[in-house]
């Protein structure tokens, strides 16, 4: 009889952990809250190393069909005021995408859907762990046992916090929108541009709906007036860039709403899987580990732990905890190796080297 592992979660790792433990075999349990009505998810450069995991979780037809579009080129006023194209033509694991994210969600999460033995449209209450067998509370009252979890809840890290502790490189948080094109003369450029200001720095890609996302990345002391209060104060900051905003005025897109605000900071948990009362549990994506986006891979590294969830697991039940273990080393060698890569990357930036946001992070991690 199979095994049974609940997976907490939905996002990018929940589901994505879900395929991998059904390909393992084990009977899966998925709990996760309906997806909001209108809900349009922010974050949308899937870098080229996810498309191995794409093939390995059987979504490669999917994602040929959904239309996302390949991101050649990445411009980038960093370190200089003028703009450097990187092209993406030079990974071995061809072109990264732009996703249409909202499609992409819904498309792993159908597949998530057939693959899972049962799926629970709710929020857990409480977990327990005894004698090798997690007992899971909902919200509502009802109960699941499982003999291993995975938490795939997110930054809130709904069974993972209890457990482990979580660690914290900075403060960073995003101001983001997504901004309507209205000019049908123009044709937007197809690209990703990055541009450090002295207060933080910005991001902005065009989606395959043709709209523009855009988000402003700084400390919460540093963003003076919040721009989710009104249109003023988020105009003031874009009219402050030197290239977003011309993009936005040349290519006809239009500042119509306040953005909303999430925190964009770098967070881990030590450890990142382990056991409790004898029964496994492991964090994947961003309960594990969330990384400044100004890394580009969060997304990838959110499928890559899921994926690693079936093989992981399905050792632990046997007794063997040898890849928990080395997922765990993974994970915490991963957040290591990227915050060496951040120190590099913000130490690249020396115009604004006596402004406070940099300051924190020149020799930072």
């Amino acid at each position: 009889m199979a095994r049974t592992v609940a997976v907490i979660g939905a996002g990018i790792a929940g589901p994505a952990a879900v395929l991998s433990l059904a390909q393992a075999g084990l009977d899966v349990v998925w709990i996760a809250p309906p997806p909001e009505a209108g809900h349009d998810p922010v974050g949308e450069t899937l870098a080229p190393a996810a498309n191995p995991i794409i093939e390995r979780l059987g979504l490669a037809e999917a994602m040929a069909s959904a239309g996302h579009r390949p991101s050649h080129t990445t411009l980038s006023a960093w370190g200089s005021d003028q703009l450097v194209d990187r092209n993406a033509i030079l990974h071995l694991e061809g072109p990264g995408l732009v996703l249409d994210r909202a499609r992409f969600e819904a498309d792993l999460r159908h597949h998530a859907e057939t693959a899972a033995g049962r799926m629970i449209a709710a929020r857990l209450s409480e977990a327990q762990a005894a004698q090798g067998v997690w007992h899971l509370t909902l919200e509502g009252g009802q109960t699941v046992t499982a003999e291993a979890v995975v938490d795939a809840s997110g930054r809130s890290a709904a069974i993972a916090r209890h457990h482990a502790e979580r660690h914290r490189a900075d403060q960073l948080m995003a101001a983001h929108a997504f901004l309507p094109h209205r000019d049908d003369t123009v044709e937007p450029t197809r690209a990703v541009l990055i541009e450090a200001v002295e207060t933080g720095w910005w991001y902005a890609a065009l989606r395959p709906d043709g709209s523009l996302s855009v988000a402003y990345f700084t400390d919460p002391d540093l963003l003076g007036e919040s721009p989710t209060r009104g249109l003023d104060a988020w105009t003031r900051l874009i009219g402050e860039t030197r290239h977003i905003g011309r993009w936005i005025e040349d290519a006809g897109f239009a500042v119509e709403a306040a953005p909303q605000l999430s925190s964009a900071g770098t967070t881990w948990l030590v450890p990142p899987a382990g056991r409790v009362g004898d029964a496994p549990w492991m964090g994947v994506g961003d309960c594990a580990a969330a990384f400044d986006p100004l890394s580009s891979h969060g997304l990838t590294t959110a499928l890559w732990a899921g994926a690693r969830s079936g093989g992981v697991l399905s050792a632990a039940l046997q007794g063997d905890d040898t890849a928990l273990e080395a997922y765990a080393r993974s994970v915490l060698d991963g957040v290591a190796g990227f915050l060496a890569q951040r120190r590099s990357m913000y130490a690249l930036e020396r115009r604004f080297a006596d402004a406070p946001f940099w300051q924190r992070r020149h020799g930072a991690g």
